[in-house]
């Protein structure tokens, strides 16, 4: 811990999306280098009036057709269309998420098309401020694991969460200096 920066806490205080905001971007950005997905994310933007990311009712009135027009693969439309049908709809209420277990959380997020454990674990984290999340099949959690114990192989995710009880209540600062040592 004394070679990687001061944890900086969760959420970040420059969290300026809403929370659909910020899980639609997170889907707009998985599996794409930052720049590829930035393009794409930028041209979603301009699709709208005010050349921000589209509310939830904004992004049903735009529909599949535009949404990939802007390059967003099928997928990932589906994906962000289903999270703003249900946000709109009610059956899935931000505003009021944050005052639910950590489990309740990811099984409300996963039900939407899309959304894995994962990503609703980086929610969790960077989003709601969680401290105590160990997304345990994340490589870069496992890889740092992995350098942190001197293994030869990255270990299971069941590994990982066993190693991860001794950092409890505080398995989300782990999991951040394990990302930092995978950045050294």
């Amino acid at each position: 811990m004394k070679r990687v920066p001061p944890f900086p806490g969760f959420p970040h205080p420059s969290q300026r999306f809403s929370r659909f905001h910020a899980l639609a971007r997170a889907v707009v950005y998985q599996q794409l280098s930052g720049n590829a997905a930035g393009t794409i994310y930028g041209r979603v933007c301009d699709l709208t009036e005010h050349g921000s990311f589209p509310r939830p009712a904004e992004a049903l009135a735009l529909g599949e057709d535009r949404l990939r027009s802007a390059g967003l693969s099928r997928a990932k439309t589906r994906c962000i269309l289903d999270l703003a049908e249900r946000v709109t709809s009610g059956r899935l209420k931000l505003r009021s998420i944050a005052r639910l277990p950590d489990e309740e959380v990811v099984e409300l997020l996963t039900e939407v098309w899309g959304i894995g454990r994962w990503s609703a674990e980086m929610f969790l984290m960077f989003r709601l401020g969680r401290l105590d999340v160990m997304p345990a099949t994340d490589l870069g959690v496992q890889e740092g694991v992995r350098r942190l114990d001197g293994l030869e192989e990255r270990p299971t995710p069941a590994g990982v969460l066993e190693r991860a009880e001794i950092w409890r209540p505080l398995r989300s600062v782990a999991t951040w200096v394990l990302y930092r040592i995978c950045d050294a």
